[in-house]
């Protein structure tokens, strides 16, 4: 068999193999997950000889990882000084109506998601309304829907939304201010329509003129001095970002300020990093550009091209799909080859975001904010179930990419 043939059979076995254990989760049988399927991805991809040593350091896409790394060290300073909880003590002496307190939590995830990463947003606030909703003596899973929803909308409008919007803000090099201006009218639409429909499918919870319970929030414990220079720096991390400074550069030098200080053990810090994901990353950049080298044919670009690629309703249904077949960032990689050469690449980069985030929404393996959320409820005693989520994220998720296709189209 002549060697290419052969690099071509090990690169599509490889790529196909790790995007299956990607998407199923984690292989049957082994203690193998998303992120150690990535990894032996990678490592067989150099090992069979598909990518050089030097390829595959190449392939890693180190401002993707910079700026993600510096927004969790970021938001882990948030977490750690108590901000979020003062939040969450603000919601709870203000919302005495549940529609009230729905669109508080809505409001808060989404814009938090909007610049600090999703996933870390539903991390701190999962346990923060388990914890209200006990005390509330309410049922907790509509407004657990509420976190996983509003933070994957809220997170469309910026490139730190979330992961696959830094990856897209890398490859695309589309301004900070640019991208926010284009995806967050849709993100706004999206935490509106989330509201509704939960409210909507809840209305013995929400529209009813019941009045929340008064309960004392009790005092708050948080780090004063860590919480206002948390906020600062957050603050100054955003400005930069519109002002058109290097947001992986921004992003990591706001992370390493954070660590300067007397009040935090960094251990702390780095045990809410999720280095699993930044892992994961790694492996994907290297198993995808192998896939590239080896697979990407020009009878193959030729045929993937034939799909009118420079629609934007085609290319958003087609992200969507992939997205929730192998998930977002996977998908996100896989059209990369197919996005850049188009006659209009912003637009279509910016319809991947769009469709790629609106998409988790859709089932309850869609995202890994939805897993985070359900993960941390059940571990609670609370269970979200496939069909539970589905009946409002299905409708959610064809809504707001609809309105996202309009909205890209006619700007």
């Amino acid at each position: 068999m002549p060697r290419c043939s052969a690099m071509l059979i090990a690169a599509t076995v490889i790529f196909a193999a790790t995007y299956l254990v990607i998407a199923v989760g984690k292989l049957p049988g082994y203690h193998l997950d998303r992120t150690g399927a990535a990894l032996l991805g990678a490592s067989l991809m150099v090992g069979v000889g598909v990518l050089t040593l030097e390829e595959a350091y190449a392939a890693v896409d180190l401002n993707t990882i910079t700026l993600l790394l510096g927004m969790m060290i970021v938001v882990a300073n948030l977490r750690l000084s108590g901000f979020f909880r003062l939040v969450n003590g603000w919601a709870i002496t203000r919302a005495h109506h549940p529609l009230v307190l729905l669109i508080a939590i809505v409001l808060v995830a989404g814009i938090f998601s909007a610049f600090l990463v999703n996933d870390t947003i539903c991390l701190v606030m999962t346990p923060l309304v388990l914890d209200l909703m006990d005390r509330l003596k309410r049922d907790a899973r509509p407004y657990l829907l509420a976190v996983a929803m509003a933070s994957n909308a809220g997170s469309t409008a910026t490139i730190t939304g979330n992961p696959q919007n830094m990856i897209i803000g890398s490859l695309s090099q589309i301004p900070y201010g640019t991208f926010a201006a284009s995806l967050a009218p849709i993100a706004a639409v999206g935490l509106v329509l989330t509201i509704a429909l939960i409210a909507l499918m809840h209305p013995r919870e929400f529209l009813t003129r019941d009045r929340l319970p008064v309960i004392d929030a009790g005092p708050t414990r948080y780090h004063r001095a860590l919480t206002i220079k948390s906020i600062l720096v957050t603050v100054a991390i955003v400005v930069l970002f519109f002002a058109g400074q290097p947001i992986a550069k921004v992003a990591i030098v706001g992370g390493a300020l954070l660590l300067f200080t007397r009040r935090v053990k960094p251990e702390k810090v780095y045990f809410d990093i999720d280095w699993p994901l930044l892992l994961m990353f790694v492996g994907l950049f290297v198993v995808v550009a192998g896939f590239e080298k080896t697979m990407l044919t020009p009878q193959v670009v030729d045929a993937v091209h034939r799909l009118d690629l420079a629609s934007v309703p085609v290319l958003s249904a087609l992200t969507a799909v992939l997205s929730n077949l192998v998930s977002n960032v996977p998908a996100v990689l896989v059209l990369k080859p197919f996005v850049n050469p188009l006659a209009d690449p912003e637009k279509a980069w910016l319809a991947v975001a769009m469709a790629s985030t609106l998409a988790g929404n859709f089932a309850l393996v869609g995202s890994v904010a939805n897993l985070i959320v359900a993960q941390r409820a059940r571990s609670h005693g609370v269970t979200i179930g496939f069909w539970y989520h589905f009946r409002v994220g299905g409708l959610l998720t064809v809504l707001t990419i609809a309105f996202g296709i309009a909205w890209l189209t006619w700007r």
